[in-house]
């Protein structure tokens, strides 16, 4: 299987995930000129793609979207809810009801040679959802935009080879910071987003031998910034109470403005 943030952060968020001639994008949260200078760089184009899997319906993660499936004409995935909210949502332009593809939460599906199942996250979004995807005996997931994670979460997350996690604020950071208090609230709350702190107790629930590679995801510019994030999410792994340490896993901060390197798994 193939893993690659083309772009996560607060400003725009959209992620690869590829296996044999199979080819998928979640969420398209910034233009297709950029998402596809992402995929240029690994020899794909947008004219590939089988699918975009929406999960949720905040502009980060859709604002691309109309372009992006009128020009190739590739199926939109995501909840009944979701389709709703971003059929409303004029600043898309008009995108054929025919490329809307209901998914359910934990009920799998198929996008050719790669098997979905999407997953309930806690987001202050209609029916938001992050996915994990399976290819013969591989497996990668994408969970971001999550207020809190529970033991639902934690086994949806567990015997991965691969994972992108949100990191996606410092608490001191934010709690001191300039955002309005009802903002910080919202971020802090359940329905907000992981801190560096959650992130790396959720990986301690579910590292194992077999985990290759962990991208932290939507990094906030104001709360938060690479060195940190990363360095907190390794303390908790170490304070935790699995046996690792943090150092035995490669750990890539994602980029806002700019592609990683393709993960191969």
């Amino acid at each position: 299987m193939r893993l690659l943030s083309i772009a996560s952060g607060s400003s725009g968020n959209c992620i690869y995930v590829g296996a044999g001639n199979t080819h998928i994008l979640v969420d398209a949260g910034i233009s297709g000129k950029r998402v596809e200078a992402g995929l240029n760089q690994n020899e794909i184009t947008t004219k590939d793609v089988n699918g975009i899997l929406i999960t949720h319906e905040h502009s980060d993660h859709i604002s691309g979207l109309g372009v992006l499936a009128r020009k190739c004409h590739i199926p939109i995935y995501a909840t009944k809810e979701t389709l709703i909210e971003i059929h409303k949502m004029s600043c898309l332009g008009k995108i054929e009801d025919e490329l809307y593809q209901e998914i359910v939460p934990d009920q799998e599906f198929q996008i050719q040679e790669i098997r979905v199942r999407p997953f309930s996250i806690s987001h202050d979004a209609v029916n938001p959802v992050g996915y994990r995807f399976f290819h013969k005996d591989c497996s990668v997931a994408v969970a971001t935009d999550m207020g809190r994670y529970n033991s639902y979460i934690v086994e949806n997350l567990k015997g991965l080879d691969a994972i992108l996690l949100e990191a996606n604020h410092d608490v001191r950071m934010l709690e001191m910071g300039s955002y309005p208090y009802l903002l910080k609230q919202r971020i802090l709350g359940d329905y907000g987003h992981l801190s560096n702190e959650c992130s790396g107790r959720l990986l301690n629930e579910v590292l194992h031998d077999g985990m290759k590679y962990i991208i932290l995801g939507h990094l906030s510019k104001e709360n938060n910034y690479e060195e940190l994030a990363y360095e907190t999410v390794k303390l908790e792994i170490a304070m935790g109470e699995s046996a690792y340490t943090g150092n035995e896993f490669p750990i890539e901060i994602a980029k806002r403005d700019r592609a990683l390197e393709m993960v191969n798994l």
